[in-house]
């Protein structure tokens, strides 16, 4: 079938249409009847107005012929996802996705079995939402076969065709559909969108806990996932994603305090912190949340971690209370403690603030003494060194952190003598 282009808007202007390893990619591969097109979230983007940090490409040129001409030209294909079409070429160290056109053999609510063709409408028409098909080639020429334009343009996601079927293509399209309207729409979620999600929400149930995992982490961090969170949570599809209650309100709050002080709420680092505010209420909500969604170990600690500290934080937190809880549990739990307590309601901004200052201006003191100045004192035998040093520290922070290594030393001294029946002289 031969392309309906939609010539304006133009991208050719665009600074990654136009980059050199870009052009030493399509240089490769179009030629012999082969043509390559950027598909996707750089097109959005750009569209949008928004920063491109991807840039994908589809291609008429099967796999192997893709990595032939890679090759050919002294590029680098690696097979990241041979079985579905996928190479991603390395041009001067920069990777790009390069994609044959598919179409659907076979779809079972997880992945689709393809197959590959030369069809670029039949391309489109697999793909989830209008606004993630549309293609721009060199010349900077858009092409929409699909109605994307339009709803880009106006911020609506809407699926591609009978949103029922799509869902029932992916699940995962549900997780998607929303986190698409966070990240990119504007007013409400597209009603056949809805209606198709809420019917079919059960179907989340079989996907992969990764899955699952990888949508919600994205999801929570955009700029749009109060609403979209709340909108979930009314159709009953967050909870079945969570397993538990969520805290909207502190999840709102946490938005608007992040939209407030520049605190960087739409990178995806800050995503524990985020679900720990949603969905996390205990210790153990951290880890029953991150061996639901399958986060990593290094996630799911840190919303744990966040929930422990908020509990030793409340509006009477003084500066010496708040020196003893950042010396004991780090400057990342210590902020996100200060962050969770905040947005539940237990500490006022006002109050939050300064011990928020205290983590980028206080340097945390380490115990002035170690095992080796307690050998020196003829202190010998792991547990008793490791008694001593527990002593110490708790005297350390006692004294706010003021005692020195002699004070400490002087201490251990009289410890020792004391349960040796000796004093030093």
């Amino acid at each position: 079938m031969t392309p309906t282009a939609t010539p304006i808007p133009s991208l050719a202007r665009c600074d990654w249409l136009t980059a050199p390893s870009l052009a030493r990619l399509f240089a490769a591969i179009e030629r012999d009847d082969e043509t390559c097109w950027v598909v996707g979230g750089a097109v959005r983007n750009a569209l949008l107005g928004l920063a491109v940090t991807d840039v994908d490409v589809a291609t008429t040129a099967r796999p192997e012929v893709v990595t032939a001409r890679a090759h050919a030209a002294g590029l680098k294909p690696v097979p990241t996802g041979i079985d579905h079409g996928t190479v991603t070429v390395v041009v001067d160290g920069h990777p790009y996705e390069v994609t044959t056109l598919r179409e659907d053999v076979e779809t079972h609510g997880r992945h689709a079995t393809v197959r590959f063709g030369r069809d670029w409408a039949a391309d489109a028409h697999r793909r989830d939402f209008t606004m993630n098909a549309l293609y721009a080639s060199r010349d900077g020429v858009v092409h929409d076969f699909v109605g994307g334009v339009a709803d880009c343009m106006a911020r609506r996601v809407r699926f591609i065709g009978d949103p029922a079927a799509r869902i029932a293509e992916d699940y995962l399209r549900i997780l998607r559909f929303f986190r698409f309207h966070a990240a990119y729409g504007r007013g409400g979620l597209d009603p056949g969108g809805l209606h198709a999600a809420i019917v079919a929400r059960a179907g989340l149930d079989g996907l992969s806990a990764e899955r699952l995992g990888q949508e919600m982490a994205k999801l929570v961090v955009t700029v749009g996932a109060p609403a979209t969170a709340t909108a979930m949570s009314d159709c009953g599809i967050l909870q079945r994603v969570t397993g538990r209650a969520a805290n909207l309100a502190a999840f709102v709050r946490l938005h608007a305090l992040a939209a407030a002080t520049g605190r960087p709420a739409r990178e995806r680092a800050e995503a524990p912190l985020f679900l720990a505010a949603l969905a996390v209420w205990s210790e153990g909500d951290a880890v029953g949340l991150g061996a639901r969604l399958r986060l990593s170990n290094k996630a799911t600690e840190r919303m744990a971690a966040a929930v422990a500290a908020s509990r030793r934080v409340g509006a009477d937190l003084d500066a010496r209370a708040a020196r003893r809880l950042l010396h004991a549990v780090g400057g990342e739990a210590y902020r996100d403690g200060l962050v969770l307590a905040h947005v539940r309601g237990r500490l006022p901004r006002a109050a939050m603030t300064p011990h928020l200052d205290l983590a980028d201006t206080w340097p945390v003191p380490r115990l002035p003494i170690g095992g080796r100045d307690l050998t020196s004192l003829g202190v010998t035998g792991g547990p008793r060194v490791g008694r001593l040093l527990m002593l110490a520290e708790r005297a350390f922070v006692a004294s706010d952190f003021s005692l020195d290594r002699d004070g400490l030393l002087t201490l251990i001294r009289d410890e020792i003598g004391r349960r040796d029946g000796v004093r030093d002289p």
